[in-house]
């Protein structure tokens, strides 16, 4: 896949590379505790610019942007197929353009200002772009195309309109409109604007503007400017509780729990692959599911097995898992409140079972909210060499919750589009419902597909293992 190459930004790279530094002083102050002292420095006094500070889960978003490369960010795009026709353009620009005028967080722009992350409060802008496919391109490949050239400084909630001329989405589409041709709807956000919440918020909000559009009316004066202050004031609540949670004891915990982890890269695949070939391979399979769910600690003993295959035995590979949520009492303002976890990924089997794992997963939970950088700061003082880049990445969604998009009436059937870049060797997501759904994808770069599919045979075969058998009947 070809797309705009931008180099890192040196502010971003500046500001936020020493977070996971070690000065060499006895004491190090709290990451949280310095960024906030350094927000309220820029904040305090008459006549400042409006800036909002940034989560512990901003910031990491930041520095792996900053840090790439091409500057590429991580995006959390929804694709959604409708009858085509259905769709209209002018519309549904209006509708997210209110959208965005009542979240400040879809308006904001990361920038640097004296050393210190923030989000600029813009104009609401949400481009609508129809994607005329090239020949022979599909609607999946049109939407890779853009997606692949998406611009960093632009505004964080985009959409993208693509016609599948080849059929590609059609069994999709038929399934809820009857047959005849389709168009796939992208709702694209940069991750640093959204997490799960967010997102089934945003389908359900422009799904509700988009109905109400013909009659609107522009938000109120009132209410567009008491958006950042509550915004503001949420973010500054999960700051606290981040800095609470930065204890030397819980950071020596860290530092020892995450000590032999370290930069590994899967064994190299022989040769390139295949022409023509995505750049991302996935393999996806549905699964029994138990009446009470698959336990998070056996979806993480799961993962060892792929990590295994992976990796090789003898290690010790950094897994990381979204969790969190907004803190008491704050609004429920649009945002980016989930931590990144790491998990410890020994590929030696544990000698006393999935028990133990499970222990240490819930005191890993009692320690949650440390933020990422402070994580990989604790586990770099204690020795570990890791740069804080993720081995693997594990999510896990509710069927039930996953959003459904309407407009005007017309229910969009959700589809995947496959072979977007991924950030990391792997990644598995997992979504319960009446099945298990399980899905693995992977680089190609830096994985070849028969290890990745041995992988992902290991990782079923694991959870089939833990589905309890149905009772018997007579």
């Amino acid at each position: 896949m070809t797309g705009r190459h931008h180099s890192a930004d040196p502010a971003f790279r500046d500001a936020l590379n020493d977070i996971v530094a070690d000065d060499g002083e006895d004491h190090v102050p709290s990451i949280t505790g310095q960024y906030l002292a350094r927000y309220r420095g820029l904040t305090t006094g008459s006549g400042v610019p409006a800036l909002l500070p940034v989560t512990g889960a901003q910031r990491r978003f930041a520095l792996v942007r900053a840090l790439d490369p091409t500057g590429r960010p991580d995006l959390v795009p929804m694709f959604f197929a409708f009858p085509r026709g259905t769709v209209d353009p002018s519309r549904l620009a209006a509708a997210a353009k209110r959208l965005a005028s009542r979240h400040p967080v879809l308006r904001g722009r990361p920038a640097v200002v004296r050393g210190t992350p923030v989000l600029r409060v813009a104009e609401p802008e949400v481009p609508v772009v129809r994607v005329p496919p090239a020949p022979g391109e599909d609607a999946g490949t049109a939407l890779r195309r853009v997606l692949g050239a998406w611009a960093p400084d632009g505004p964080p909630l985009r959409l993208f309109l693509a016609e599948d001329t080849t059929g590609a989405c059609q069994d999709h589409a038929s399934l809820a409109h009857g047959g005849g041709p389709a168009e796939v709807l992208a709702v694209v956000l940069d991750h640093m604007a959204c997490d799960g919440w967010t997102q089934a918020r945003v389908v359900e909000e422009l799904g509700a503007a988009y109905a109400d559009e013909p009659r609107a009316r522009p938000p109120a004066s009132g209410e567009a400017a008491a958006a950042p202050a509550a915004y503001r004031e949420a973010v500054l609540l999960q700051l606290d509780a981040e800095e609470r949670a930065e204890s030397p004891e819980t950071l020596a915990y860290w530092g020892e729990r995450l000590r032999a982890v370290s930069d590994r890269a899967p064994a190299a695949p022989r040769g390139l692959p295949a022409a023509g070939a995505l750049p991302t391979g996935s393999a996806s399979v549905l699964l029994p599911a138990s009446a009470t769910g698959m336990p998070f600690p056996d979806l993480l003993d799961a993962c060892r097995s792929a990590v295994r295959a992976l990796y090789g035995p003898g290690h010790t590979v950094p897994l990381g898992y979204p969790w969190g949520g907004r803190p008491p009492g704050a609004e429920g303002v649009l945002g980016c409140f989930l931590n990144t976890v790491v998990f410890p990924a020994v590929t030696e089997p544990a000698p006393t079972g999935t028990e133990t794992l499970a222990d240490a997963w819930w005191e890993d939970l009692d320690r949650a909210d440390v933020p990422f950088d402070a994580v990989v700061r604790a586990a770099r003082e204690a020795g570990a060499g890791w740069s804080g880049r993720l081995g693997g990445l594990l999510t896990v969604d509710d069927d039930t919750q996953r959003p459904s998009l309407r407009l005007a009436g017309v229910e969009g059937r959700e589809v995947h589009v496959d072979g977007r870049p991924v950030r990391g060797p792997f990644a598995v997501s997992v979504t319960h419902g009446r099945e298990l759904h399980l899905r693995m994808v992977w680089d190609r770069a830096v994985t070849a597909d028969r290890t990745a599919l041995d992988a992902f045979d290991a990782l079923a075969d694991a959870l089939r293992a833990k589905v309890p058998a149905p009772p018997a009947v007579g």
